[in-house]
């Protein structure tokens, strides 16, 4: 959520900000139901103060034998006590209102966060290696010709959007989790969580899944999700606590199952393994300070490329615009991979600076000394990487003129083979 003072004191900047993403949010509502909770907080002080002055006035009167004035105290008191409940009453009711619009607002954008209206305005910031040339089929059919995944089986098993891996397909997932698990701890120097696929509601509420996202997010009770990423417990795992200053940054890797509904993307994407809704993931979580977190978000999102470098798969990098940035993102990169069987660009992470939206909803905290006033932490997240159209790019990509796929030098000991067809790769 964004600071109370900035939309009190500096509306037009929030309306601003939030214009720029195309996105909407309850201002006026907020500005007037701010100024009731102030009107009644301050009342309710005034009232408490004044019971707490007749209470004292009271023995002083009788002390000093004057009984009709300590009378009149009583009476004071007895009517401030009695009016002093409806205030407090009042004035959670509004504090409760206040969350809950605060609850909807977007994060604003960056000031280096480009213009535009949507996808088509965002900027090539840079590539990576040869575009492959080979002419492909997509993943889907060089994934059933080889056995590796069985959709239909999916489909009867659970439904649409939740494949079976099979043989060398399930060994290839297996691989591609451990080689990027073990690049980013060995290598980038990540502290490794593997956290519960399982959240409350107050998880979801502190990352901005919730309430905006409900219909995105599989129920189980009332109080319980299933995670749609691993953004959600990794974050939460500091809600609520005071980080030590000095020992920032905190890096996280976690590698998860994923659970997503697409509600708001049916019938897009559909083939394969491109947009389903159970995948796998690594993701990347940092707590870090307001005055390094812009340094740090390039460091987050070279670290989510150097998966591609090592598996040697060409890509580029995007920055969103203002238009497609989304309610949470103060500023994102896209890692976007190429899919010679679809002949496009597939994005394979977000990496994002949230500044304080998401640490403000969680109450995550720093002390940037001993003794000095806590202060909201900076949150970044990203991808390192989402497996599904890594997957089916590297079928792609790797797919040789015999018909067999080609396994990159860094995932063959993870393999054990060096193609895809191989008896070896199978275990036979």
């Amino acid at each position: 959520m964004l600071d109370r003072d900035l939309i009190r004191r500096n509306p037009e900047i929030v309306r601003a900000g939030i214009s720029r993403k195309r996105l909407d949010a309850p201002v006026d509502e907020f500005l007037k139901v701010d100024s009731d909770w102030r009107a009644e907080r301050a009342a309710l002080e005034t009232k408490q103060a004044e019971l707490n002055a007749a209470s004292k006035s009271i023995g002083a009167l009788m002390a000093q034998r004057k009984v009709e004035e300590a009378n009149a105290a009583k009476a004071a008191a007895k009517a401030l006590s009695e009016a002093i409940p409806a205030h407090a009453e009042r004035a959670r009711e509004l504090e409760a209102q206040l969350t809950e619009l605060e609850l909807a607002f977007p994060n604003l954008p960056h000031e280096s966060v480009p213009d535009g209206e949507d996808e088509s305005a965002n900027v090539t910031l840079r590539t990576w290696g040869e575009k492959p040339d080979n002419e492909a089929p997509p993943h889907w059919e060089i994934a059933e010709r080889l056995g590796l995944l069985d959709l239909p089986r999916g489909a009867k098993v659970t439904g649409s959007g939740f494949p079976i891996y099979v043989g060398a397909g399930a060994r290839l997932q297996r691989a591609l989790a451990s080689l990027m698990l073990d690049i980013q701890i060995d290598r980038n120097g990540y502290a490794e969580l593997y956290p519960p696929f399982i959240v409350n509601r107050a998880s979801l509420i502190g990352t901005g899944n919730l309430p905006k996202f409900e219909e995105d997010l599989y129920k189980i009770d009332d109080d319980h999700y299933l995670i749609p990423t691993a953004e959600v417990p990794i974050t939460n795992y500091y809600r609520d606590e005071i980080l030590d200053g000095a020992d920032l940054p905190l890096r996280y890797a976690g590698f998860t199952a994923c659970f997503r509904r697409e509600a708001g993307a049916a019938g897009k994407d559909t083939r394969g393994i491109q947009r389903i809704h159970q995948f796998d993931k690594v993701e990347l979580v940092w707590f870090t300070t307001p005055d390094k977190s812009y340094e740090h978000l390039e460091v987050l999102t070279a670290h989510a490329e150097s998966v591609l470098q090592a598996l040697g798969m060409h890509y580029r990098v995007i920055e969103i615009c203002a238009g497609d940035l989304g309610a949470k993102g103060a500023k994102q990169y896209d890692v976007e991979l190429w899919s010679p069987g679809m002949s496009k660009y597939l994005e394979i992470s977000s990496c994002s600076n949230f500044e304080a939206y998401q640490s403000r909803r969680a109450n995550i905290r720093y002390r940037p000394e001993p003794g000095a006033r806590p202060e909201f932490v900076h949150i970044l997240n990203g991808s390192g990487l989402a497996l599904p159209r890594l997957y089916a790019a590297l079928l792609e990509t790797g797919l040789r003129p015999d018909g067999n796929i080609g396994i990159p030098d860094a995932l063959q000991p993870y393999m054990k083979c060096d193609v895809i067809g191989d008896p070896r790769a199978t275990g036979n």
